[in-house]
This record gives structure tokens, sequence and C-alpha cells, in this order.
């Protein structure tokens, strides 16, 4: 894990690179703070047993970015734990924890959930350092996995790109790549759209079925602990070819640069909506433009998660919170697709025009010494 810090400064952040051990419980992990110009940062723990510095950090640049974007009163920051996020309970929560005590006086970060954790691993964060968003409605939180908030925000940006974007959503194709919690609440929600699931799959595999699968059943196989890849309806196929499923609506739900060069020019669809982080390299995202396929970019479409957040942290309640992503995602795509249009820009550089303004314009507001 070892990287320069300074290798990917620039005049945003990051304010602080910290790397955790905790010899008595094992602990490897980092916490990038980005930016905290509009406020303090909000960002996930995640755990993986193969993240990098440098992925942090791109993380929680996106984070950044995503909070200016949504108009938030916080800024960016990300922290990952390396281990297996399919580890037992008591495993995980013994990470968690440690992890929760190491990062007690860095006040201007916010731990919410992620890849790997969950609203227990929140609730378990706060019962130590005070802090904390996703949280179980028990202790007054708005579980934003429960409610689907990243996969509502989804559908929200997909339905206001329509009109930019050669496609309807009723009647669309969708190809979901990581079925979990984004992946299975923006299907669920696109479906109420009138939008049929076709391509799916998750770590252990992928599947795919033209005529639609079973969506209710899909998810409740899916939560029972089976994997996409033993589902009864359609074909197991090899996760790499989902990219050339035929299809309308084509969602990146895991793990970073899973659209590269290599890759997307067998893309078939007329939208990509980046449901994970840096789901695409810039050269992925350059490619699919000159294809005339529209990429809605992550910090902007999957926003859902941490306009709930901070919503949360505010003591705002569920509907206000849903209420808030509608509108704060519906207008940030059309704004961000009428600029690409205006200026030749890809929609992600006219994104980063938008929230790069705004960001710059919190940091006047900021002492220096």
């Amino acid at each position: 894990m070892s990287i320069d810090p300074f290798s990917f400064a620039d005049d945003l952040g990051p304010e602080k690179v910290i790397h955790i051990y905790d010899p008595a419980t094992g602990l490897k992990a980092v916490l990038v703070v980005d930016n905290v110009a509009a406020g303090p940062a909000i960002g996930g723990i995640r755990i993986a047993p193969d993240v990098t510095v440098e992925e942090c950090y791109r993380l929680a640049r996106a984070m950044t970015l995503k909070n200016a974007m949504a108009g938030l009163a916080h800024g960016g920051g990300k922290s990952v734990i390396i281990g297996d996020p399919r580890a037992p309970a008591e495993e995980k929560a013994r990470l968690v924890r440690s992890f929760a005590r190491a990062i007690a006086q860095i006040e201007d970060y916010i731990p919410g959930p992620d890849m790997g954790t969950n609203e227990t691993s929140m609730a378990q964060v706060k019962d130590l350092i005070g802090r904390a968003v996703g949280l179980p409605r028990e202790v007054g939180g708005i579980p934003l996995d429960e409610i689907g908030a990243t996969g509502f925000g989804i559908s929200v940006a997909l339905e206001a790109a329509q009109d930019h974007g050669n496609y309807q959503l009723s009647g669309a194709r969708v190809v979901v790549q990581g079925f979990g919690s984004v992946g299975m609440h923006a299907a669920r929600f696109l479906a109420e759209k009138g939008a049929t699931l076709v391509g799916v799959s998750d770590s252990r595999g992928a599947r795919t079925c033209p005529g639609g699968f079973t969506l209710d059943r899909l998810i409740d196989f899916k939560r029972t602990g089976g994997s996409v890849s033993e589902f009864d309806e359609g074909e197991a196929v090899d996760g790499a070819d989902l990219v050339g499923v035929d299809c309308e609506v084509w969602i990146p739900a895991a793990r970073p640069d899973v659209l590269r060069a290599d890759n997307v020019k067998t893309m078939r669809a007329k939208v990509i909506a980046q449901g994970a982080n840096i789901p695409a390299t810039p050269e992925a995202e350059a490619l699919l433009a000159e294809m005339s396929i529209l990429v809605l970019p992550d910090f902007v479409a999957n926003a859902g998660g941490v306009i709930c957040a901070a919503v949360e942290y505010h003591q705002g309640s569920e509907a206000q919170a849903l209420t808030t992503i509608e509108d704060k995602i519906g207008t940030n795509i059309v704004a961000v697709l009428e600029r690409a249009v205006a200026d030749k820009l890809l929609p992600r550089h006219a994104a980063l025009a938008i929230a790069r303004d705004r960001i710059a314009t919190a940091m006047t507001f900021r002492r220096t010494f």
C-alpha cells in the first residue's frame, strides 16, 4: 500500500492521508480526507482485500465532487479497510470497531456505509465515536441501503436524461453489473418505470435472460444468499460478456474501472448510468462518446446515498431524503447535459467544471494561515 501521497495532490486536496495499523486486531486501513471547504467530509468505509491508497484517494475525490454537485454542506472523504467483506460478523465488527477507535479524533470525517459495511457497521462506529450516517432506524438513522437511496437516485438520473440519450425507460432493457444494494434497488425502481432486467452479475457469476428476469424472485433469491449465476431463469455467462449484452441501459454498480478501453468497444447500450464510483477509465468514457453512448457520471448519478446520509445527519426524515434526492439529482443531470451540449464537452467534464466551481467558491470562504 506504499505510495507517495503527494503524487495525486492538487489544488483541492487531499487534506489528510492517514495510514492505520492496529497489531491487536490486525487492522490495516487508510483514511483520506480530501476537501472540507463546504463542511465535514462524508464518505463510506469500504472493506475489500485488494484496495490501495490510490483507490482510496480516487474514491475520496469522487465524494468531494459528489457532495459539491449535490449542493451539500459537506466535503469528501473515504476510508478502506483491508479485509474480507464476507468475513464472519464478529470478525468484521472487530475490525470496524478498531477502525472507529483509530479515527475518533478525526472530527472532520463522518463515516458512512460502503461496499462490505452496512447499517450495523455504522451503529458500531457511532457507539464508539458518536458520529456516523446510514444508521439503523432504531438509533435515529435513515437506512439508505434498506430504502435503496442510491438505486433510487440512479433511476431519477436515467429518467431525467431520457431526452438527451435517445432512449425511453418504458420498455428499456437493463443490465446491472453488481447486483448488490445499489444495483438491486436500481433495477427495482427502473422496473416501476417499465424497464426490464435482462443481464445481471455479482461477485460469483453472471446471467442473462433476453425475455427479462422475474425481478422479485431474483431479489428474494439473492437476499437469501444465492448467487445470480445459480438462479433458475436465463443462462449463466462469463461476467466479462455482460458488456456486449444488447440493451438500452447499462449500470456498473460494483468496483472501479470495470469499463476500460479494452472492453467497451462491444458495448451495445444507449446509456450508462454509473452506479459505482469511478467504474470507467477516462479512455473508456472517451471511446463511449465516440460510439454515441451517453454516460451519466458517477458523482452526479449515484449521489442518492450521500444525499440521504446528509439529510439524516441534519435530522431530516426519510420522506425528505427521497424528495431531496429526486430534486437534486434530476436538476443536476439536466444542468450537466445541457452544459455538455453547449460547451461541446463530455458529460463528465461538464460535471467536473460545475463541481469544481462550487468547491473553489467554498474554499474562498475559509481562512488561510
